[in-house]
């Protein structure tokens, strides 16, 4: 009698590794410079090479890879021996495309479809929460106008209105008052601002405290919590104006010590890990919870199924040992073989974007001064220029290609000294209509000199 098979043994991480990475902002350049350094690296491929950072650091691929032609993709990667595909944004994770590309040989880092709704549909989020009771704001889905309407004036308060699609981290409106929620909502489900992204809008009530962006690594049974990051969405300073993808993050940040990191670890994260594997869904990948600090404890706001923009810029600052050893035993479930540490000192990221972000904004403007910031880098307080928005014209110069455009990155002994040499490197960037907050981890800063905001 034939022998009973037993379950394939996982790949070991090749010790020549050939990585595709998806993705063109600066995340993906974050990124790519941190699996540049691994000794495993082999080729590195892109699929978004007109990034003016990206591009020094790979190779670009050969023909423009559609996401939604799995059969191109597939091919190329087999033609390729691409051994790691590494997936930065989440729209082709809600797509699929792990689950794509995956084989016995070829490793994706990144969740497959069903796990990626997580970030994908709002509304399937607050279900998985609401069956593993994760602590967050109470909220009612709506996808007509007129029953959005009428809950919002029976509320008679602050409230928030969310896209419960993808929409680039703007679909989102914090309001105050009851015209200010009819305004959003118009804007969502009669305008169609946010397109197909908010045909559903969730109404949430308002949470008092500050965010904490909590990323952890999750291989289907182990998870590994990262050094906690707070972001910065509004794009003015003192937290005012609309919400964005992100102008700046730092981390390690005081606000989440190891006893709050226990609780978000034990309230939160192992309940929604384990309420999807009770649905037969397995994540594997970059678990993002966006907290706030209530008085009451921490509830999430959202999560997201990749690494964040721009948190993943300080965190690969940061981060010690081999990126793609990292990524690999995420994804064949062996995390526990691997150790992750991070340098002692504080990463700032302070994002510059274009004049009329986020709303509408000119680009090919021509960036100078990148040379004069780079040369205040010093082995002690090193600053990193992570591209986010930035292509080179056929002229041959570097200019300006998106909402936000460059992510300028210093570490430091303390947090305000990190600050204040990012600010410094950007005071030495100049492009037509720049813009940045100067008071990244202001907050922070105040509250531990005792002055009040």
């Amino acid at each position: 009698m034939a022998k009973p098979k037993g379950p394939k043994k996982p790949r070991a991480c090749p010790a020549t590794c050939n990585v595709l990475l998806i993705g063109g902002g600066g995340r993906e350049h974050a990124l790519a410079w941190k699996l540049k350094q691994s000794p495993r690296l082999g080729k590195l491929w892109l699929t978004d090479p007109g990034n003016g950072g990206l591009a020094r650091l790979g190779q670009p691929c050969p023909v423009k890879m559609d996401m939604s032609n799995v059969f191109q993709m597939t091919r190329w990667c087999d033609k390729n021996d691409i051994d790691l595909v590494v997936v930065g944004p989440e729209a082709p994770l809600a797509a699929g495309i792990a689950d794509a590309l995956r084989t016995d040989r070829r490793m994706v880092f990144g969740p497959g479809k069903d796990a990626a709704q997580l970030e994908a549909d709002k509304a399937y989020a607050k279900q998985i929460m609401r069956q593993a009771a994760v602590p967050t704001a109470e909220s009612k889905s709506f996808a007509d106008a007129e029953s959005a309407m009428q809950y919002i004036e029976w509320r008679d308060g602050p409230c928030v209105v969310k896209a419960t699609g993808l929409a680039a981290g703007k679909g989102v409106s914090v309001c105050e008052t009851v015209e200010e929620a009819k305004q959003a909502v118009n804007a969502m489900l009669v305008d169609q601002q946010f397109g197909d992204a908010g045909e559903k809008i969730l109404i949430e009530e308002k949470l008092s405290g500050q965010e904490v962006s909590v990323l952890a690594l999750v291989d289907g049974k182990t998870i590994w919590v990262l050094d906690p990051c707070q972001d910065h969405k509004p794009v003015n300073e003192g937290d005012t104006g609309p919400n964005t993808g992100g102008m700046g993050a730092y981390c390690p940040t005081p606000l989440a010590d190891d006893a709050l990191l226990a609780d978000v670890e034990r309230l939160i994260l192992v309940p929604t890990i384990d309420a999807m594997r009770r649905s037969g869904v397995e994540y594997r990948g970059v678990l993002y919870a966006g907290l706030m600090l209530t008085p009451g404890g921490p509830k999430v706001l959202e999560f997201n199924c990749r690494f964040g923009d721009p948190e993943c810029q300080p965190l690969m600052a940061r981060l010690k040992g081999d990126l793609i050893e990292i990524l690999w035993a995420t994804c064949i479930g062996r995390l526990r073989d691997v150790e992750i540490d991070f340098d002692d000192r504080v990463a700032c990221c302070v994002v510059m974007c274009s004049g009329g972000y986020p709303g509408p904004y000119e680009k090919g403007k021509p960036i100078t001064g990148l040379d004069d910031a780079a040369a205040m880098s010093t082995d002690d307080e090193p600053i990193h220029l992570f591209h986010a928005g930035t292509t080179v014209n056929h002229e041959g110069t570097l200019v300006t290609h998106g909402g936000r455009v460059l992510g300028v990155t210093a570490l430091a002994a303390d947090l305000a000294t990190a600050r204040d040499r990012a600010n410094a490197a950007c005071e030495q960037i100049h492009f037509e209509g720049s813009h940045y907050r100067r008071d990244i981890g202001d907050r922070v800063l105040k509250q531990a000199s005792g002055v009040s905001r």
